[in-house]
């Protein structure tokens, strides 16, 4: 029988990192669309706040991840994430129109993908 431990993990990783990249995302971008009247240090010291959240699920993430993963395969699964959070973001956050380019992107990175997780 597989030992959940083995399951949950990499599971946990995901969603951790998930989490990470929802605040990491508004935190890098909510404040063009929240801000832009304010001075650029009030985005700063907004956006560090919100950061430090995306930094209280993205290191115990990562370090849980590293035990399955390695670096290569963690930072790949990262940036895949990334996009998957991203461009629902940049649709119904931000009002960008959706666009056929970020399907090409997420090709790529499948191809990335691919690559860094064959044996």
């Amino acid at each position: 029988m597989p030992n959940p431990s083995n399951f949950f993990g990499p599971l946990s990783f995901i969603g951790l990192l998930a989490l990470s990249n929802v605040f990491m995302t508004f935190a890098w971008y909510a404040h063009l669309k929240n801000l832009s009247s304010k001075p650029w240090w009030v985005a700063v010291f907004a956006s560090w706040a919100i950061a430090l959240l995306e930094y209280a699920f993205q290191v115990p993430a990562n370090r849980i991840g590293y035990q399955y993963f390695s670096l290569g395969q963690l930072k790949i699964t990262q940036e895949v994430i990334t996009l998957t959070v991203f461009v629902p973001f940049a649709i119904f956050y931000m009002g960008e129109p959706f666009k056929t380019d970020y399907i090409w992107a997420g090709l790529c990175l499948l191809g990335a993908v691919y690559f860094m997780f064959r044996a």
